[in-house]
């Protein structure tokens, strides 16, 4: 039975061929193949058994292929020991005897192909549909053309030889051009350098795809800088661009084209941008190359500038040098006829049933035009609550959220992407403890959200009544119905009153918990669900500019948003972040770099609400009138790298301070500019802006709220009065200039780590919707070449320790500690770092905690230590246990397991079974990309 659930819900959909294509998994195959191994033996056996095996063979890739896709081999080396432990072993050796025939046929056909290949004996069908035949020099003509400049460390001839096997007869230019990358992407785990050599190579297929010519032809220069403005012409005579492009001095704008900075992408960022964010026509050929894409996305943020050919050149500038990418939503729109540019939106839905289903349908169509949703449904009346009308007792907000969850999965965003949504309840609700279990895989399906994320809005006096060991009571909103709409010392006054009335038997519904119990169970769901996520109600009201005109009822799906929301205003945030590694040079900030980058964000960010397609009137109304905006920051990971600081230490975080001070000191001042030039807000009068209270101002606000010292250094390093001054005098342009997002997906196209996050593994490899993708910490293996220590007995040691170096005792010591990854250093030191830049910061952070305990204890003390310190959110809880990766070939492990040391090897043992250890080909760490992340880059 158990494993038949397993099968029901088995976390991998797809398989991958010999020939690398991916393909749906079909468990039928399997039981084919079981009979028919039954069938050549003479072997009678049962459906019944037939489905019993597979259904163990599912309960085994699921395990052990928890992030990556299993191959053809792997599944039938699955099959092949499930049928032995079956104890049917005749039928096991016929398996075993047909496998390897096939095994051999294919080799001899190989043989064949190669022969064939050298001979020049195939055709190839061309883009135009003409059959040539097959000319090897040409694939070696690219080749040398992508490696031009690394002629020394790389051999042409290996690589074609590589992509010679994938050949047949009839092959299409395309799919020849797929056989190089294949060989070319193989390597890049023994050198990182192939991921661009990779890159130049798949864009040269881009630039044959839009412009019919080479990269290294003696023309292309010419042909790309030409082909812009027919480009443009045509993209808006498809309906694809907006016309008012065509308004723009098309012949200045492709003059100012760099087409050499198409070497910044890695394999990664090109693959990503070429699957999704290259703009296609209506019969679906891509129209873009990578310069042109930056530059339709530059154009189309500065379409109402006065002088919009220098806007627009200089927003290109900063975007096509990857020192600043906008959110996924403006790359996609951004210049074409339907630009939905703004990255999350935020509603709160009313105890009423016309407005939860307007609020689903907005969710709808918020979510087709790229999106990423937070909606707040702490209005709605708890289970058991009388609905007057009807007479009848209310099912509470469970029912609506599983209807939630179905829209959800029905949305596909731009075509692009799934559908995503958070949705948030105060954690005085009555039915809080039913919202705790929304996504356990166990439990009636009908009160379960698989495809929607939860997450749990938690005002301070709960925290409190946690500390001290107290009772907490749980209300229906229609009895209470102003607790969700008042917080600090105002709310804890009202809770009171309402616990009072409820013991005078003045209220009909409610129930009393003691607050641990409650706590424990919101951690212990958190642990084992990854869900709700832990966000804070106070410190996001009491420290947000806007408090005089409203509410922060819920973050968004990435919890970096904090702004009101009403029925009137669904709250809108536009999103970009700063790439900071490309501001370093020499091993140190380039301010003056770094400040003008900032400044030219901030000025894209605010004409993409001017410019915006607004879905729905309640966003309009909203992102109109308060302007809001969220600049951020990534790659500061890749900065400690460059900087050869440690995360965990105590200079990387006044380094944490300190690029947050000033990023914000240039973020608020260029808003205040801007509001110099085009006025400011219209809802800035009375904010804390007009009140001259900025975002470190407020923590000693919320600290008075709190009725307790917020644990964090107040002091800052910049002079704030000429900001302040500017501020007072014009007021700003926005009413929120700053959030950190995930980045999950800008950050692979800019070719730097996510966010703030130190580096997850230090070889991985990375699944999204464009594949698979080996990742290499490229800092370090270019501090190990420096220090002669790399070469492929290091590369297996990386992939044996699960990317880790700390137990490879040739890596020199200080080395060792600079390359932790993220589970080696405690969650304390991520909290301390978002402390650090939250005192700067007006919204929030998307701050994952990662950690290798499973002491409820500990995490309670992280959670704790987070509110401490005046954290507004959280985001996900990663556990080792759940992303921990298989362990390697018996081979391998076979080699090292000796010098393992006994600490590594018990962590080992824990997470992985036997069963890993001999089904598993490769040794490398597979992370997926969260469609969920990726909303709110």
């Amino acid at each position: 039975i158990i494993l038949f659930i397993f099968a029901l819900f088995m976390p991998f959909e797809k398989i991958k061929k010999r020939d690398g294509k991916v393909v749906d998994f079909d468990r039928t195959r399997i039981e084919s193949a079981i009979r028919n191994a039954c069938i050549a033996t003479k072997t009678s056996i049962e459906e019944e058994a037939v489905g019993l095996i597979t259904d163990n063979v599912v309960h085994v890739l699921g395990e052990v292929f928890i992030h990556e896709v299993p191959s053809v081999e792997n599944i039938q080396d699955v099959v092949e020991g499930k049928i032995a432990e079956a104890g049917l072993f005749e039928v096991a050796k016929a398996y075993i005897l047909y496998r390897k025939e096939h095994e051999q046929k294919r080799e001899k056909e190989k043989a064949k192909l190669l022969e064939k290949v050298e001979k020049s004996e195939l055709t190839v069908r061309k883009r135009d549909g003409r059959v040539v035949d097959f000319d090897v020099r040409e694939i070696e003509e690219k080749v040398k053309y992508c490696c031009a400049g690394y002629e020394s460390q790389i051999s042409v001839k290996e690589v074609v030889d590589g992509c010679k096997e994938n050949m047949y007869d009839g092959i299409s230019t395309s799919e020849i051009n797929k056989a190089v990358v294949m060989s070319l992407r193989a390597k890049i785990e023994k050198d990182p350098l192939f991921s661009f050599l990779t890159a130049r190579f798949l864009i040269n297929d881009t630039y044959k795809e839009v412009l019919g010519v080479d990269g290294f032809e003696n023309h292309f220069g010419e042909a790309h800088r030409i082909g812009f403005p027919a480009i443009i012409r045509k993209g808006v005579k498809a309906g694809r661009y907006d016309k008012r492009l065509l308004d723009f001095d098309l012949a200045k704008m492709a003059n100012a084209l760099k087409q050499e900075r198409d070497a910044l992408l890695t394999y990664l960022g090109i693959q990503t941008l070429y699957d999704r964010y290259l703009v296609k026509d209506l019969e679906q050929r891509i129209l873009e190359t990578p310069q042109y894409c930056w530059m339709r996305i530059a154009m189309g943020l500065a379409l109402e500038e006065p002088d919009k050919e220098e806007k627009a050149i200089e927003f290109y500038e900063v975007i096509s040098l990857l020192r600043y990418l906008p959110s996924t939503p403006t790359l996609f729109h951004s210049g074409t006829s339907r630009p939905q540019m703004s990255s999350c939106f935020l509603s709160t839905v009313e105890d009423d049933l016309g407005h939860i289903f307007k609020c689903i349908g907005d969710n709808a169509q918020l979510a087709k035009w790229s999106g990423g949703l937070g909606n707040d449904w702490t209005n709605i009346r708890g289970t058991g609550s009388l609905i007057k009308s009807t007479n009848v007792g209310s099912q509470g907000v469970i029912p609506f959220l599983k209807i939630v969850d179905s829209a959800t999965a029905a949305i596909n965003r731009s075509g692009k992407r799934r559908g995503a949504t958070c949705v948030y309840l105060e954690t005085w609700h009555y039915d809080i403890e039913a919202f705790l279990e929304l996504r356990k895989n166990t439990g009636d399906d009908r009160r379960r959200t698989h495809d929607t994320n939860t997450a749990n809005w938690i005002p301070d006096l709960f925290m409190k009544r946690v500390l001290a060991n107290q009772g907490w009571t749980l209300f229906s909103p229609d009895e209470t119905p102003e607790l969700h709409h008042i917080y600090g010392k105002e709310f804890e006054k009202r809770y009171e009153e309402y616990e009072l009335k409820a013991e005078r038997g003045e209220l009909q519904l409610f129930r009393k918990v003691q607050a641990q119990d409650l706590w424990r169970k919101m951690i212990t769901m958190l642990f084992e669900t990854g869900h709700p996520w832990v966000t804070f109600k106070d410190p996001s009201n009491i420290r947000s500019p806007q408090d005089h005109v409203g509410v922060v009822h819920s973050s968004n799906l990435c919890t970096e948003i904090t702004l009101n929301t009403s029925p009137e205003e669904t709250a809108v945030c536009n999103l970009g972040s700063v790439n900071l590694v490309r501001h370093i040079q020499d091993g140190a900030f380039d301010r003056d770099l770094l400040a003008r980058t900032i400044r030219t964000a901030i000025r894209m960010l605010d004409n993409v609400i001017s410019l915006n397609f607004y879905p729905t009137k309640e966003t309009e109304r909203a992102n109109r009138r308060h302007r809001p905006i969220g600049m951020g920051i990534m790659g500061f990971q890749d900065a400690l790298c460059r900087i050869g600081l440690r995360f965990d230490s105590e200079e990387a975080l006044a380094l944490s301070d300190e690029l947050m001070e000033f990023v914000s000191y240039h973020a608020i001042f260029e808003s205040s500019i801007l509001a110099k030039e085009r006025g400011a807000y219209s809802s800035y009068k009375g904010s804390k802006w007009d009140r001259g209270l900025f975002p470190i101002d407020t923590l000693k606000i919320l600290g008075e709220e709190r009725g307790m010292p917020i644990e964090v250094n107040l002091s800052g390093k910049m002079d704030w009065k000429p900001v302040r001054e500017h501020v007072k005098l014009h007021g700003m342009r926005n009413s929120n200039c700053l959030a950190i997002a995930p980045t999950a997906t800008i950050a692979n196209i800019a070719g730097c780590l996510p966010s703030i996050e130190p580096i997850y593994k230090n070889i991985y490899v990375k699944s999204n919707v464009s594949g698979e993708f080996t990742v290499i910490n490229s800092y370090l293996v270019d501090e190990l070449k420096g220090l002669g220590l790399w070469d492929e007995e290091m590369l297996e040691k990386l992939k044996y320790y699960d990317g880790s170096v700390q137990h490879i005792s040739e890596i020199p010591a200080d080395v060792r500690t600079r390359y932790k990854e993220v589970f080696e250093i405690g969650p304390h030191w991520i909290v301390r770092h978002a402390a650090n830049r939250g005192k700067w910061i007006d919204q929030s952070q998307s701050v994952n905690i990662f950690t290798t305990s499973n002491s409820g204890k500990f995490l309670s003390d992280v959670y704790f230590t987070a509110w401490k310190m005046g954290l507004k959110t959280t985001y996900y809880l990663r556990t080792l246990g759940a992303s921990a990766i298989e362990k390697s070939t018996i081979d391998i492990a076979k080699k090292y397991e000796e010098v393992q040391l006994p600490e590594r090897a018990k962590q080992t043992e824990s997470v992985i079974t036997a069963e890993k250890q001999e089904h598993v080909a490769q040794r490398t760490i597979h992370i997926a990309d969260d469609g969920i992340c990726e909303a709110c880059e």
